[in-house]
């Protein structure tokens, strides 16, 4: 699988200032590098090194972003690269596709995401569109599981259980966010049941409505879609439903986030998603930095399980260790200079 015979990948990316709150997000090494992290994200899948971005996102402990190893398994498959702006809050110097997204606010305040609806639309219009044959849906935004719980109980989906980029997932923490968040809204959690767009524009973020804009107009034309990630992608895959979308399609995630969330297959199945799962052997000792994804940290993003799951069908899912920290050194390696002032 490689140039044409592999799917197009599509990156929503996007912030929202629920990611800033303290303890929410494993996103970035500190609360304003949070906001860097989609458009570096970004930068990295489509150039493999930031461009516009200050850094290489990393996490409070040192764990590189998972867009590296999505890059890795470009740089294995030569797949393709689009970009959606699903409301970036900092500049990215990658390309991008705009649908009229907006940086989304704190879901504790009043309307966070007023240009949901919009976004939404547009999402849908741009999927239905693509020429594809099958595409794979990622996204990249500090603080989405958090949004994502909250999207899920306005649609009534409350059987869904959203995992964290932290080794310890704070779940009290989310349910408190999750019930202020309605505590300001204008609907309560059930409410928003088969109107996605509101779902998302009270309680949730605009990656939320650009992706499953973007999916549900793609699965409309026929179009194959997996969904690269974890319980981010559950929740796009609940807002299409709630569209009125019923066509099947899969769920492509690492190890790592399936052994966080134990009820992930039976979610999967309610929303009629296929499962797939990849295991890229971070845990080995030659994996080195990358063991701290077996330990927890960041254990989805940036259409990362997407990726793997392309690598397991080409066959060359052993040779992403060597070629992510390929990846890892390069990058590393010329953040050093930019540094020195090479």
């Amino acid at each position: 699988m490689s140039g044409s015979d592999a799917p197009r990948v599509i990156l929503v990316a996007g912030t929202t200032e629920t990611g800033r709150i303290d303890g929410i997000s494993a996103a970035g090494a500190s609360r304003e590098a949070l906001l860097h992290t989609p458009g570096a994200d970004a930068e990295l899948l489509t150039f493999g090194d930031v461009v516009r971005a200050p850094a290489v996102p990393v996490s409070p402990t040192g764990c590189p972003t998972p867009a590296v190893v999505t890059r890795a398994v470009r740089e294995l498959l030569d797949f393709d690269v689009t970009v959606v702006d699903g409301g970036l809050a900092r500049p990215t110097g990658a390309p991008t596709v705009s649908v009229g997204a907006k940086p989304g606010r704190d879901i504790r305040e009043a309307d966070p995401v007023q240009t949901a609806p919009g976004a939404f639309t547009a999402g849908r219009e741009f999927g239905r569109a693509l020429p594809d044959e099958r595409v794979v849906v990622g996204e990249t935004i500090p603080g989405g599981t958090t949004t994502a719980m909250a999207v899920l109980r306005a649609l009534g989906e409350d059987g869904i259980e959203t995992s964290s980029s932290l080794p310890e997932n704070p779940l009290d923490l989310k349910r408190e966010v999750v019930e202020e968040a309605f505590a300001s809204s204008e609907i309560e959690p059930g409410q928003a049941a088969h109107t996605p767009e509101l779902a998302v524009r009270f309680v949730g973020d605009p990656v939320l409505a650009v992706a499953s804009g973007l999916v549900a107009g793609a699965l409309e034309s026929g179009t194959e879609v997996v969904l690269g990630g974890g319980t981010q992608l559950l929740a796009v895959a609940a807002l299409v439903r709630h569209a009125g979308v019923p066509r099947p399609a899969t769920l492509a995630t690492t190890s790592y986030l399936a052994g966080d969330v134990p009820g992930l297959e039976s979610a999967a199945a309610a929303l009629d998603l296929d499962l797939t799962v990849s295991d890229p052997g971070f845990d080995a000792p030659e994996a080195g930095p990358l063991s701290a994804f077996a330990d927890g940290v960041g254990k989805e993003g940036a259409a990362m399980g997407g990726a793997l799951a392309l690598a397991d069908e080409a066959g060359r899912l052993d040779a992403v260790i060597d070629a992510t920290l390929d990846v890892l050194d390069r990058v590393t390696d010329r953040e050093r200079k930019r540094e020195r002032g090479d």
